[in-house]
């Protein structure tokens, strides 16, 4: 579980000081999160630490942050408002079900087909919105309560503490390494403004009670306690919770999945899909059962760790625990953290984390490619993460159907002596190009006898089946006999099935795999 054969001192010592470093972002993206769910803020610090904890220990990659995040708050939202936050609790346990489910069925492979111009423009966008959501941080509410931007003196010290912060993070580890250096810019800006009063910017506490309105809010705390969610258990709240749990159970395996795979490409190793499900769905039935918001993984805290050299699961175990020690014993030190030197933080994970490349690449790659890459980029930022994934995905698959219906063609021979005429099909036959396969013929012209020899096909799918078999009623009305070569056993079983008549040539065909073999 741990692999300890993989530790050694120097590792441990920067898993340790990379999860400290992590557990500084988390605590005001929970609350943020919080706010975002509408809940109160301790629902979603118990939420990073419960996730983060049981994806770190029991998760399929090591490495990887997971807690509260805006994907999944942006969903429970309108639940929490209708019907109260035990609804939301009751969803989220739901939703973790469903991803136990879905880790036990082995479906974390379908993160394969992802393509990779999805990925790119997932990460552009994902890139675009951690820097949005950091500008809220350069507002603050007038004396009637209204968010107006930052002017003046106040600006430009905020603007300096996020570029000194960016600096250190920058420039710190071509000197040393010893230490992370996100953690060495968190600490310095702190300790800057902690000493100098006239650096008057906002911290972790300022922000808390300007979102709650209450001047005495803090981050502090007790332990989570175990409750049942306390709703009525019965059809009506199933009815009610369903569609909820089943879209925070997608959201959060989307997004994690594809950090996971992320984290995969930055460290050159390959994490365990299927168990990532399992331990995600575990994480949020105990968020069910112990009052957290649930979550999943973070891509810009993932970052922040794996930049800071954390590799091993004691990293994202440290930030929990670390996360949980502020909650319980700490939370005045962290509340003295500058939001500047958080919002520098995010501001050099977005510059990491953006492909920079994709400008040049646009030019380099097909248009469709570059289309999809737009198309996901927009998407992240308009709607959200997983939307834009999934209309990538669909986007490709369309793309890649209507270039591939075009691609079948026939080479036709005719035999005067026994007046027969075969027709050698190229390409791949499939709902796609059904339609362009049954052009190829001329059933009125040809003669009695017609072959069709699918050596340099493949039959992919049901409505190609059907297609042979509308092929061979119109051969039939004209008094005519159809014969078939070379087409795979279960294609030649279903025929038979199904009633088609026509005449198997069974010499020499090849034994090849449709797609109903490997989807089975």
């Amino acid at each position: 579980m741990f692999e300890l054969n993989k530790l050694n001192r120097q590792s441990v010592k920067t898993d340790l000081l990379s999860g400290l470093t992590v557990a500084f972002a988390l605590v005001p993206e929970a609350v943020a999160f919080a706010f975002v769910a509408g809940v109160d803020p301790l629902v979603g610090l118990y939420a990073a630490f419960m996730v983060g904890l049981v994806t770190s220990v029991f998760g399929g990659r090591p490495g990887m942050i997971s807690g509260a995040t805006g994907a999944m708050a942006v969903v429970m939202v309108a639940l929490v408002t209708v019907h109260g936050v035990q609804y939301l609790f009751a969803a989220v346990l739901l939703a973790g079900f469903f991803q136990i489910l879905f880790g036990a069925l082995h479906c974390g492979k379908f993160i394969r087909m992802v393509p990779h111009s999805v990925m790119i423009g997932f990460v552009n966008g994902l890139a675009i919105v951690i820097f949005l959501a950091q500008l809220g941080q350069f507002k603050i509410k007038d004396a009637t309560g209204k968010l107006i931007w930052l002017t003046g003196a106040p600006l430009y010290t905020m603007l300096g503490l996020i570029l000194l912060t960016m600096v250190i993070i920058h420039f710190l580890p071509k000197l040393t390494t010893v230490v992370p250096s996100t953690l060495v810019a968190i600490t310095v800006i702190t300790l800057l403004v902690y000493f100098i009063p006239s650096l008057d910017v906002r911290t972790v506490v300022d922000y808390l009670q300007s979102m709650t309105g209450d001047a005495n809010a803090t981050i502090a705390g007790g332990l989570p306690r175990f409750a049942l969610p306390a709703v009525p258990f019965n059809l009506k709240t199933l009815i009610i919770i369903f569609p909820y749990s089943a879209i925070l159970a997608a959201v959060g395996l989307i997004e994690s999945l594809l950090t996971l795979t992320l984290v995969d490409e930055m460290t050159g190793t390959r994490g365990r899909a299927n168990k990532e499900c399992v331990a995600q769905g575990a994480a949020n039935m105990i968020n069910g059962v112990f009052g957290g918001m649930g979550g999943c993984a973070m891509i810009g805290q993932s970052m922040i760790n794996i930049n800071s050299g954390g590799r091993g699961r004691i990293s994202g175990i440290t930030a929990a625990i670390v996360l949980l020690a502020f909650i319980l014993f700490a939370s005045d030190l962290i509340e003295m953290v500058p939001l500047a030197a958080l919002v520098g933080v995010m501001f050099i994970v977005v510059l990491g984390t953006f492909e920079w490349a994709s400008f040049k690449m646009m030019r380099r790659v097909p248009k469709k490619d570059a289309f999809v890459i737009v198309l996901v980029t927009v998407v992240t930022v308009m709607a959200d993460l997983a939307l834009a994934v999934i209309v990538g995905v669909i986007v490709s698959a369309l793309i890649f159907a209507w270039e591939h219906a075009s691609h079948i063609n026939s080479v036709s021979s005719f035999n005067a002596e026994k007046n027969e005429k075969s027709y050698q099909i190229n390409g791949p036959l499939f709902f796609g190009s059904v339609t362009r396969f049954l052009e190829l013929f001329n059933v009125k012209e040809d003669p009695h006898h017609v072959i069709i020899d699918f050596a340099a096909s493949r039959v992919l799918d049901q409505s190609a089946i059907e297609a042979i078999s509308t092929l061979s009623d119109r051969y039939i009305r004209e008094g005519k006999k159809l014969h078939v070569r070379h087409l795979s056993q279960d294609c030649r079983k279903l025929l038979h099935k199904a009633g088609v008549l026509v005449e198997m040539n069974l010499i020499e065909d090849p034994s090849y795999r449709v797609a109903s073999d490997l989807l089975g």
